[in-house]
Order: C-alpha cells, then structure tokens, then sequence
C-alpha cells in the first residue's frame, strides 16, 4: 500500500534506513527497511506507538494542542515520527549522524500523500 512511497522516505533522506506507517494500537500498515539495516523497524515502530500515546495525551492534558512531531536521538538510531491522521503515523528511522532536518522536510512534505491513501 504504501512500499513505494515509504522507500522515497527512505531514499530522500540522508541517513535514511528504514520506515514505516502503524496505527497507535501497534498494528504496522506497511514498511520498508535497507537490506542491511541491523534492527527491526517494527519493533521499533511498536515501542513507539506507546510513547507517542503518551505524547499525545500529555499535549491533551496540557492543553497545548495536537501533537504532530516526536523525535527519538540515541547513540545507535535516530527516529523521526510525523502523526499522519489521528489514528496513523509515519516512523522515519536514521543512521546516528543523518540529516535530521532533511529527514524532517522529507516526512511533512510526504505526510499530505499518504493521509490521501488513508482517506
């Protein structure tokens, strides 16, 4: 469903390893990761539902509006999330090092296409 576009993700950002496009219960719609990528971007996609349940709710009760963006920097892999619906979101998984602020363009000038494909 989403192949195709998730490996443009992958491609167009420096860096770029592997992505993905889940629900917040976990359950992973599609996916695309280098064939020598060292981890499991669905488990990482899975971890990740969880904290951005958290984000979500904590922007809830601060009232401090929807959450669109969360970033994971560890020494090993760098991890972008961009909230595509209320339900869906995009996980953009980068070598340390990466270009982080391309990798931010390239998932919010995605995100509009593959809210379409959700719709």
């Amino acid at each position: 469903m989403f192949q195709e576009l998730l490996k443009d993700v992958v491609e167009s950002a420096d860096g770029g390893v592997a992505s993905l496009v889940m629900d917040l219960d976990g359950i992973t719609l599609d996916s695309y990761t280098k064939p020598d990528a060292a981890f499991d971007i669905m488990t990482v996609g899975i971890e990740l539902s969880v904290v951005i349940k958290a984000a979500k709710q904590a922007a809830t009760m601060l009232e401090t509006g929807e959450t669109s963006e969360v970033a994971i920097l560890a020494d090993k892999l760098v991890t972008l999330v961009r909230i595509i619906t209320e339900d869906y979101f995009v996980a953009l998984s980068l070598e340390p090092g990466g270009n982080v602020g391309k990798a931010r363009y390239v998932l919010r000038t995605r995100v509009p296409q593959m809210a379409a494909e959700l719709s």
